[in-house]
């Protein structure tokens, strides 16, 4: 959409026609509806709002889920009860998310009546949290990884990123403002100390004694266990052979964890083929020999960037329904009884059948023999 409003700013189409938006919309994040207005009318201004808001309520469920997991099972039923009931972590789980509700409303509120824009909050955030990315990764990729560089190695870089940000900022411009700590530079070396300082502290924290690498098997993931629902489910009217967490844990069979193995090595190599292609090399050959664009091959450019948005929609949007199908069906039929108050008890998952914690076997095909 900014290369739309790059070329549709020049007609009258363009809502604030013949001028440009001004640097503050740009931060405000006010492109994209102004584009699809100018490209759409009124009906680009609903679509852009019902977009919002979609990706909006996404976001903030997850960072819901995030904060109900950390709250309940990483620090309550961790380290406070580890016995805890369904109810109890519940309630943990609704303190928290209530709690976090709060505090970010009034953080986000308070960031717009200092003039922070979403522009800045973008690049902000590479400043915050980039120096936990390569920890994070190689936590789960790299079992030689000691404790003190996984722990410390985040912390550390967050302290020199923000040195960077603010020291870069105060030797080119000589204040510090919003302005002035939101601008290109600044925001640059903030963003590089983070994302690359835990290069350096990593083999430091790992392989400089007194540290020495852990060998560690994931055997503690491995025995991560779902809480006890039972007591939900009872007051809930539900069967409680239905429940995943009185079955068998997926891990505990091989065949489970062959096929796991599996399929994190091939999104390991998709994930570095992508990335290779997608920011080396593709765009590093035209960066380096200052190619300019043509009309075709910018078409061209267009079309794979068009493919490239049909194709994830297919994959993002369309086939998990599609492979949820049955599921969806089941729910709603059941809420469907509720709503009218049928009720029934659930049908027991028999011997051998998968009770929904483990990847179904493969099915072969079955064939009619011919006559």
């Amino acid at each position: 959409m900014g290369l739309a409003g790059l070329a549709l700013e020049k007609y009258d189409v363009w809502p604030t026609y013949p001028n440009r938006l001004s640097p503050a919309d740009v931060d405000a994040g006010l492109v994209l509806p102004t584009a699809a207005v100018a490209l759409l009318g009124k009906g680009g201004a609903v679509a852009t709002l019902i977009l919002a808001f979609m990706a909006i309520m996404s976001t903030y469920s997850s960072e819901l889920i995030a904060v109900s997991s950390i709250c309940t099972y990483d620090i309550y039923k961790t380290y406070f009860n580890p016995s805890a009931t369904g109810k109890q972590l519940m309630r943990i789980n609704y303190i928290g998310m209530g709690v976090f509700a709060l505090l970010m409303a009034g953080f986000a509120t308070g960031l717009n009546y200092v003039g922070i824009s979403m522009g800045y909050l973008y690049l902000m955030m590479g400043v915050i949290i980039s120096s936990a990315v390569l920890p994070a990764t190689l936590t789960l990729l790299w079992d030689g990884q000691s404790w003190a560089a996984a722990t410390f190695s985040p912390i550390i870089g967050f302290a020199l990123s923000m040195t960077a940000w603010l020291v870069t900022t105060k030797l080119k411009y000589g204040e510090l403002s919003v302005t002035n700590t939101g601008a290109n530079e600044p925001m640059l070396a903030g963003n590089l100390t983070s994302l690359l300082s835990p290069v350096l502290f990593i083999p430091l924290l790992t392989f400089i004694p007194p540290f020495k690498p852990q060998k560690y098997d994931w055997q503690s993931m491995l025995n991560i266990r779902q809480g006890d629902d039972h007591d939900l489910a009872d007051g809930a009217d539900v069967d409680v052979e239905n429940i995943p967490g009185d079955q068998p844990q997926a891990f505990s069979d091989p065949d489970e964890k062959a096929k796991l193995d599996k399929a994190a090595k091939t999104a390991r190599w998709l994930t570095v083929g992508v990335t290779l292609i997608l920011l080396i090399l593709w765009p590093m050959p035209l960066y380096g020999s200052g190619y300019v664009f043509g009309k075709s091959f910018f078409t061209g450019w267009v079309v794979v960037g068009i493919t490239w948005l049909f194709a994830s929609v297919i994959m993002v949007v369309f086939l998990p329904i599609f492979e949820s199908r049955s599921t969806i069906v089941r729910t709603t039929r059941m809420m469907f009884k509720d709503l009218f108050g049928i009720r029934g008890r659930g049908k027991p998952v028999s011997e051998g059948q998968s009770p929904g914690l483990s990847t179904p076997p493969e099915v072969a095909e079955k064939v009619e023999p011919k006559a």
